[in-house]
């Protein structure tokens, strides 16, 4: 027999991602698609009643690290199971792609702290092109997009040399850049404080970012400093879009370290007056008051000039080592989080070369080397090979709230796609972000309606990405869903134990098939490539 539709969710009530009211309807699926929303009465192939339930657009997460490691797990689990069916990586400038004959095997080095062990790479992809092929092929359950890191292409045409680009390197980068935005990539993104981006002065970023105004494409900036600086590089990424026409994305807005606590206000009228200037820039942000990065980012930016076999080099000098400690205990204006924070609110995720140091503070963990602090901090990376990624308990609860209710801001995670049996100690956002905000911030805090929270993990993401056929509930639309309570949604993974799924998710549907029901995977992995359509 053949039915109208696919299936049939009956008497959800529906928060369309606009941020206007809810009301109750029938959502009628065919071919992936919404294809109508109303009073239903025709048959289907499958019919679910939600009694009530919330349904949403699937959650868009456009800033994470999925590129990183999808090939490991494909089916996302700790993504799909927040109810997130869209996942846009390629962030803070270390993209996975594109590649070269000669960046492959230090772009591997790099980025190995952020890779999932034991997984066989192949590294046989060069462009965005053939990494999306290489990932689609051996299915996934969210649908994925990408962005193109600057700090990878400068990767590939210059290495980790510190120097300015020539105009050759720049037309090169330029050519990689337009190469990607042909094949379906949403913008570029910048990791200021990461080695090689850190190299890069306003100028090269601007005359790389020019690039994207006739795809209509993104510059997302991890900006140069977080802290002592944050307005002054809210400033230069602003000047950068300004002068490139690029759209403008400051990624997880924040103010690090106690004394910077409350620039964030500061830091959101800059982009309002930018808007009112033009440039349309927006924010995002991640509901934790700690963030997560690689423990190379402790150090000043010079010392990953030449790569990282060059850093261990440095860290093993005497002299250099004495060079070292006086930067990081001066003024300068790179991102100084042990001067900040010092090494006690730093604690350790994870740390492939020797895992009990994994839940660690850096600080306990230099206890155990008696004598100078800094001293015992170059023997420990000496040791792990500079290979860990670290948390830093870094913000203030108040500016997380400022930032996640502006109008401006959409939330992101900022994480990885893991698993529990990956083990170590990594940020929670991978496990909770989405059930966090809705639970802790929207139900409880009563920091935002619930009509507009959704829009600020849905239609908002979306429209910032350039995403036209996701993120409402809206005839034509695929068919990424997610059913939910708000009386009972909730994350539960903490940073002592964050491989723990959250509650109160029910049904998730990506492309118009379930990948989650009950609460449970389905086994099915029904995702996509996402790709932006240019507008040249």
């Amino acid at each position: 027999m053949e039915h109208s539709f696919d299936v049939i969710l009956k008497g959800g009530r529906i928060l369309d991602g606009t941020g206007n009211p809810s009301y109750v309807a029938d959502i009628g699926i065919r071919d992936g698609e919404i294809a109508r929303i109303g009073h239903i009465h025709d048959e289907a192939g499958e019919t679910t009643d939600l009694c009530g339930q919330v349904v949403a657009p699937g959650f868009i997460d456009i800033h994470n690290h999925c590129d990183h490691t999808i090939q490991a797990y494909p089916d996302a689990e700790n993504y799909i199971r927040q109810g997130v069916t869209t996942l846009i990586g390629g962030n803070c400038g270390i993209s996975m792609m594109p590649l070269t004959a000669d960046s492959a095997a230090p772009a591997r080095q790099y980025l190995s702290p952020f890779l999932a062990p034991g997984c066989d790479y192949g590294w046989d992809w060069r462009n965005v092109g053939g990494f999306a092929e290489k990932v689609e092929a051996q299915g996934i359950t969210p649908n994925l997009g990408f962005l193109v890191g600057h700090g990878t292409l400068r990767l590939a045409v210059k290495g980790f040399a510190g120097t300015a680009l020539t105009p050759g390197e720049m037309d090169t980068m330029k050519a990689l850049l337009a190469e990607a935005m042909e094949e379906g990539a949403f913008g570029l993104s910048a990791g200021l404080i990461y080695a090689p981006g850190s190299y890069a002065d306003t100028a090269e970023l601007s005359g790389i970012a020019s690039l994207l105004k006739a795809y209509d494409g993104l510059f997302a900036v991890h900006v140069r400093n977080e802290s002592t600086m944050l307005n002054e590089s809210i400033e230069e990424a602003v000047r950068v879009a300004g002068e490139s026409g690029a759209n403008l994305e400051i990624s997880h807005l924040k103010a690090g370290g106690r004394p910077n606590w409350g620039k964030v206000h500061g830091a959101l009228a800059i982009l309002e007056e930018a808007r009112e200037q033009g440039i349309n820039a927006t924010c995002d942000a991640y509901p934790y008051p700690a963030g997560m990065t690689t423990i190379t980012a402790l150090l000043p930016p010079g010392v990953l000039e030449g790569g990282v076999d060059r850093m261990l080099e440095r860290l093993g000098d005497r002299d250099s080592r004495q060079a070292i400690t006086r930067e990081l205990q001066g003024t300068a204006g790179f991102e100084n989080w042990i001067r900040n924070l010092g090494f006690e609110n730093i604690t350790i995720a994870g740390c492939p070369p020797a895992p009990r140091y994994e839940g660690m503070r850096l600080a306990d963990i230099l206890a155990e080397r008696p004598g100078d602090p800094y001293e015992a901090f170059f023997d420990w990376m000496l040791e792990i090979g500079g290979d860990a990624t670290m948390v830093l308990f870094s913000l203030y609860e108040g500016d997380v709230e400022t930032v996640l209710a502006h109008p401006l801001s959409c939330v992101i995670s900022d994480g990885w796609i893991t698993s529990p049996r990956t083990g170590g100690r990594p940020h929670p956002r991978g496990y909770g972000t989405y059930p966090r905000f809705l639970g802790r911030y929207v139900r409880e805090r009563r920091l935002l309606r619930l009509e507009e929270a959704v829009r600020k993990i849905t239609s908002l993401p979306a429209r910032i990405m350039g995403i036209t056929d996701r993120g409402m509930v809206r005839e034509g639309y695929r068919a990424d869903l997610v059913t939910f309570d708000p009386a009972a949604i909730r994350d539960t993974a903490t940073f002592d134990d964050p491989h723990r799924f959250p509650e109160g998710i029910d049904l998730v549907m990506v492309n118009g098939t379930a990948a989650v029901r009950r609460g449970e995977l389905t086994g099915a992995r029904p995702g996509q490539i996402v790709r932006r359509r240019n507008r040249r």
